[in-house]
């Protein structure tokens, strides 16, 4: 990630709304990553969580991913749709973590 603009939101955030885009529609696919430094920096979100719906909400509120990751504004588009990864201090480092979930298709 390169900053370029002065929005909020750090690295694991803009990556789970970078997938968005690839999930959208995709049945039993969430995508979420997380990092702490135990504070957290300027906000109160450790990442961000997106699934098949969280392309399609943000463009009803008339939201662009693309525009968004641009201006490195992740938080706020995130939180419009539910998307924060909200602990509180933990007090600890934990390094990013990236989490991929498919459910697989029940066999009939």
């Amino acid at each position: 990630m390169q900053l370029t603009e002065h929005g909020s939101g750090g690295r694991n955030q803009e990556l789970a709304l970078a997938a968005a885009e690839g999930i959208a529609g995709l049945d039993n696919v969430l995508i979420f990553s997380v990092a702490s430094d135990g504070t957290d920096g300027s906000t109160d979100a450790v990442g961000g969580i997106v699934d098949r719906f969280t392309w399609s909400r943000l463009e009803k509120a008339g939201l662009s991913i693309h525009q968004i990751l641009a201006n490195n504004s992740a938080y706020h588009a995130l939180k419009q749709v539910d998307g924060l990864i909200r602990t509180g201090p933990i007090g600890t480092n934990v390094n990013d973590v990236l989490v991929l979930l498919i459910q697989q298709a029940e066999r009939t």
